[in-house]
């Protein structure tokens, strides 16, 4: 079923999918993918729920090279997050000699079609994020529990399916940047209501930071989310005096279960999907460019919007 390390070349970044109904079905694929890849010598992560989770511990006996990892650990909140959190994983096991590490995933894609859109971003992000490092992700996706919307998602980023027939190439895979593009920009109601603070043309930026801060304070829910808001806006409102063009404007709205936050300026935009999923300037952080990085850490959703006016950065955080 599995083709050897000699046949696979080097041991970078291969995403593949199962589709299952059930734990056991899964088992089945999964089973024998991660022995496959103990039997070369790499080691297995297994970051799915119960029962499958178990099934695939105990099938796969007492092996140090095999861990267990909760899942809330890996798919966190935040998606820059979880790509940091799977390249840590990576990272320990090669610094052990390992080949290559082998993931057993179930994404946690949330409840909402607003939550959904993050991690259907990650999916796609995740194939270029992880292109150079040697690991192999096998993503379990439920046909039973998750609606057709995710489950396309999951037939559109990724490169290989894997059943108890085999591993073949995936005819629906989408070059991610191109189903980036395709995903839409959720509507905001909020942007249609009169905003808490209007700024038409920023030239001030320490007065800029002032205003918004004292328009969060007022604001009812966690002090940790708003202040961790307030960098994001800090950041993204920095970046578009630095590197945007005029005029930049800012609008802030609230609601009792959240906070919304649209950065704009006139310049020419930046037609990059994958921005601020990773530093700019990779693991050196000394040359800048963690803007838009930080924001998606700190805030629950952030929208890029590249127009022919200028670019739009959006940032949401949840209040309770």
């Amino acid at each position: 079923m599995h083709a050897s390390p000699d046949q696979l070349g080097p041991a970078t970044f291969r995403h593949d999918l199962v589709l299952h109904s059930s734990a056991e079905e899964l088992a089945a694929v999964a089973v024998p993918f991660l022995r496959a890849g103990l039997e070369a010598g790499e080691a297995a992560v297994i970051t799915i729920n119960d029962p499958a989770a178990a099934m695939l511990r105990d099938a796969l006996g007492d092996d140090e090279r095999v861990h267990v990892v909760p899942r809330q650990e890996v798919y966190r909140a935040r998606t820059p997050t979880a790509i940091t959190a799977v390249r840590r994983l990576v990272e320990r096991e090669t610094a052990r000699g390992r080949h290559r590490l082998r993931v057993v995933g179930e994404t946690d894609f949330g409840r909402t079609p607003r939550e959904w859109l993050e991690w259907q971003r990650y999916e796609a992000v995740v194939n270029e994020a992880m292109r150079s490092w040697p690991s192999w992700g096998l993503c379990a996706f439920d046909v039973e529990e998750l609606p057709p919307e995710l489950v396309e998602c999951g037939l559109r980023t990724h490169t290989h399916l894997v059943s108890a027939d085999g591993r073949r190439p995936n005819p629906l895979f989408t070059e991610p940047a191109d189903y980036l593009r395709e995903l839409p920009v959720p509507d905001e109601p909020l942007e249609s209501t009169e905003p808490l603070l209007q700024v038409d043309d920023a030239k001030d930026f320490a007065g800029l930071r002032h205003a918004v801060g004292a328009r969060l304070t007022q604001l009812h829910g966690s002090r940790d989310a708003l202040e961790d808001l307030h960098l994001a806006i800090d950041e993204m409102s920095a970046n578009a005096v630095r590197h945007g063009g005029p005029p930049v404007q800012l609008r802030l709205w609230a609601s009792a279960d959240r906070v919304v936050c649209r950065i704009s300026d006139g310049g020419a935009g930046m037609d990059d999907p994958f921005a601020g999923y990773g530093p700019a300037h990779g693991d050196d952080l000394s040359h800048g460019g963690m803007g838009l990085w930080l924001a998606r850490q700190l805030c629950d959703h952030v929208d890029v919007v590249d127009g022919p006016d200028g670019l739009s950065i959006r940032l949401t955080t949840r209040l309770r």
